[in-house]
């Protein structure tokens, strides 16, 4: 399995716009991050974790010319405002399978009413086919990709995190029920929010992040969604063996 960081940074993107910070005046490419989402490849199947505002970017970057599925694991600006995005690929390959949770799809049908209850003609509307996610309930897309949604809590709304295999990827998210923490036990691979190094209402911070970590004892570990707080060089070294923050453009092979 492939994985592809399309994109590592909270919702403001880093540098944020207006900041004069140490991390925004960064020319450190580790230290420039697009909104989250990652990219898997696996056995000749292509799946996108969220369309975020940046798709268009990270597709013509990542190279991006085909995709079986798209996962939603929220209704968040920066993790679905990319969606209409998809219809390059439309045109060439038809309407596009996307996962969602109910909470999810209601937000998406009212963001996004214009595909869904089309008022008008021409312009061009990404053609999508729903499928409703059930916490617990796995499918497949092809024979070999075996997927989990797993749910999580971001704040007050719930999340899905996504099992692919033995990887992981669980994003925007303050706490992890104990069910789902044991859906996450045996990983090669986990990808796991931590926003800054310290505490936040909503997000996992640094210490949070690296305590579920120690808990789950995955082979390896991302930190993903990163704000401008974190200094790619600097705080790395706060990390223990096994685990590091994520950036933009970083490919894994799990």
């Amino acid at each position: 399995m492939k994985l592809t960081f399309l994109g590592t940074g909270t919702s403001t993107g880093v540098p944020s716009i207006g900041c004069d910070c140490e991390t925004c005046r960064s020319e450190d490419p580790r230290d420039k991050r697009l909104r989250v989402s990652v990219l898997i490849e696996n056995a000749g199947r292509t799946v996108l974790i969220d369309t975020s505002s940046d798709f268009r970017q990270q597709a013509l970057r990542a190279g991006i010319n085909y995709l079986d599925a798209v996962l939603i694991t929220h209704c968040h600006v920066d993790h679905v405002f990319g969606l209409d995005d998809i219809r390059p690929l439309n045109f060439r390959y038809g309407a596009m399978p996307v996962f969602a949770n109910d909470v999810a799809w209601i937000d998406l049908r009212r963001i996004f009413q214009y595909i869904f209850e089309p008022s008008h003609f021409g312009g061009g509307l990404p053609q999508l086919i729903p499928h409703t996610v059930v916490p617990q309930a796995p499918f497949n897309i092809g024979e070999d990709l075996l997927i989990t949604p797993i749910e999580v809590t971001h704040g007050k709304l719930p999340v899905i995190a996504y099992r692919l295999n033995d990887f992981a990827y669980a994003t925007d998210l303050k706490q992890i029920p104990p069910a789902s923490m044991d859906a996450l036990r045996g990983l090669d691979v986990l990808v796991l929010d931590c926003v800054r190094i310290k505490p936040h209402s909503t997000h996992l911070c640094l210490e949070e992040a690296l305590e579920i970590i120690a808990d789950l004892s995955p082979k390896r570990a991302y930190l993903t969604h990163l704000n401008h707080d974190i200094l790619h060089e600097r705080d790395s070294r706060l990390l223990p063996d096994g685990v590091q923050f994520a950036c933009d453009g970083l490919v894994v092979n799990a």
